[in-house]
């Protein structure tokens, strides 16, 4: 007799070659026919993936958390050593988003031809690299360089999510499976953010201010985290006979490049930059002989014909407009939390003020991802997603009228973080579960593309909207309402378009009930 009900589902079967794999018996899978929902995990996370596999690769998060909580709480003492001004510091941020944006859907599709784990480790050993040039770099150019290439991070997720759900499509429970990892994925990454801007400041003072040595530290975790993928993760199962389409990279890469640099000038320009404005316009026409190509190739880099259906473009438009608020407010909120009250709006803190309500929005992103490991295999995933995006909406159009004392602010943001804490590990893990066999990594990072290129595009516009009528170095309240107004508003716009999913997208497949002989 089984120990559990779960497992009387699924029991271990020997195949060809004298593997083991999770296939279904018949007797048993009978048995289990009335609690075969669509959207229930018939096998629990440990058992149809390994809960080492997740274990490693939590510690891969948790390392891709310090990175971006490092530099950030360093950008002024940076600034000193590298002698340039706060705003030279921009350029840094800039560089990286851009080529991060060229480079994951390249290494997420050679991770769908190759082995996702073997395009892990390249990313991997290029951050290592480029972590360590940092540290040693004493100029603004070296240092630029750096910390663009330092971008290939970004790529790590989309593959972490193709990993795992690989190792889930052999036992029939990928979709839940992933999506139950997959937050844990990213309270390991928003815990790693938090130990990053509190670690980097420690460091810097245990180092008496030496800005070498403390950069060493996020260098040599990287490097740690490149032998752990190395020696604990499993390879993922290529297709074969994939090839690579250079020619749609390319068109891509063009069309992302002056799109993202059109973005860049029109923040540093403003709206009267109407070279920006050329730029984006021509990166957005570039986008048409992409199409074009794409659509003639039978193994194209992007396929749009997948992107097209209706349970991906819903969640590829629902990251692009997430990114709006999860990339492209955080500064906003960071300026109006230190505005004088006495101008009639701001809260007036000081730094470690803000440094705490930005560790209330961290975890509350921990929060949202932790509801997503809990309630994975209990609520449909069209529904958890739309229930998310309306919560980040409604947290930000709250703030509309609740933004001038300091528990409004922080219960708002709260709000907002659960869900955008919720999206940041659905999005990829639905991606996954709606593109075919061997175009998971890079539907997955396609969700990672769309919302940098999101959270990019709002950034330049949010400092645009933030400079006209201010009053001194503060802005105006009305580009803070419209600010909010926006990311409140285009959460909503992407629930609305989730509404479009197909009602059982994502779930399990529910196995099949195979006909039994009457007897008489």
């Amino acid at each position: 007799m089984s120990d559990s009900p779960m497992r009387e589902a699924y029991v271990r079967e020997p195949r060809r070659g004298g593997q083991i794999s999770a296939a279904p018996s018949r007797a048993r899978r009978l048995r289990a026919g009335p609690r075969a929902r669509c959207h229930d995990a018939l096998v629990p996370t440990t058992r149809a993936v390994p809960l080492a596999l997740i274990g490693w690769l939590v510690c891969v998060e948790l390392t891709s958390g310090v990175l971006q909580g490092w530099y950030v709480t360093l950008t002024p003492d940076i600034a000193r050593h590298l002698s340039v001004t706060d705003a030279d510091v921009n350029w840094f941020e800039a560089g990286q988003l851009l080529l991060s944006a060229l480079m994951v859907p390249v290494l997420a599709k050679l991770g769908d031809m190759h082995g996702h784990k073997r395009m892990l480790l390249v990313a991997t050993a290029l951050t290592a690299g480029a972590s360590w040039w940092m540290a040693f770099a004493g100029d603004f150019w070296s240092y630029l360089i750096a910390f663009s290439l330092q971008g290939a991070y970004a790529v790590w997720l989309p593959l972490e999510v193709a990993l795992i759900f690989d190792r889930g499509r052999r036992t029939g429970a990928a979709p839940s499976t992933t999506r139950r990892a997959a937050g844990l994925l990213v309270i390991a990454l928003e815990a790693g953010a938090i130990l990053g801007a509190l670690g980097s400041a420690i460091a810097l003072g245990a180092f008496g201010e030496a800005m070498a040595p403390t950069l060493m530290v996020p260098a040599a975790m990287v490097t740690l985290t490149f032998f752990a993928i190395l020696w604990g993760v499993p390879e993922s199962e290529p297709l074969p006979g994939r090839s690579l389409d250079a020619g749609g990279f390319v068109l891509l890469a063009l069309s992302l490049l002056t799109i993202t640099s059109g973005l860049t000038f029109l923040k540093i320009g403003g709206a009267d930059a109407w070279w920006g404005w050329a730029v984006m316009l021509i990166g957005v026409t570039l986008l048409l002989p992409f199409g074009r190509w794409v659509l003639g190739k039978d193994d194209p880099a992007i396929d749009l014909r997948v992107m097209r259906r209706p349970e991906m473009w819903p969640v590829q438009l629902t990251a692009g407009l997430v990114g709006v608020s999860l990339l492209g407010a955080q500064t906003p909120l960071a300026t109006y939390a230190g505005t004088d009250p006495s101008l009639g709006y701001g809260l007036g803190l000081d730094a470690s003020g803000r440094s705490i309500l930005i560790g209330v929005y961290l975890l509350s992103l921990i929060v949202g991802a932790a509801t997503l490991a809990v309630l994975s295999t209990r609520i449909r995933p069209r529904l958890l997603l739309i229930v998310a995006a309306t919560l980040v909406g409604i947290g930000y159009l709250l703030l509309v009228p609740f933004h001038l004392e300091i528990w409004q602010v922080f219960a708002c943001m709260a709000i907002a973080g659960v869900g955008s804490g919720a999206l940041v590990g659905a999005l990829p893990a639905a991606a996954a579960a709606a593109a075919p066999r061997g175009q998971t990594g890079v539907a997955t990072a396609m969700t990672n593309t769309t919302k940098t290129i999101g959270g990019s595009f709002a950034s330049s516009i949010f400092a645009i909207v933030l400079a006209v009528g201010a009053i001194g170095t503060a802005a105006s309240i009305g580009g803070y309402l419209v600010v909010w107004i926006v990311c409140g508003v285009t959460a909503l716009v992407a629930a609305v378009g989730l509404v479009a999913v197909p009602r059982l997208a994502f779930a399990d497949p529910e196995p099949a009930r195979e006909a039994t002989t009457p007897t008489r």
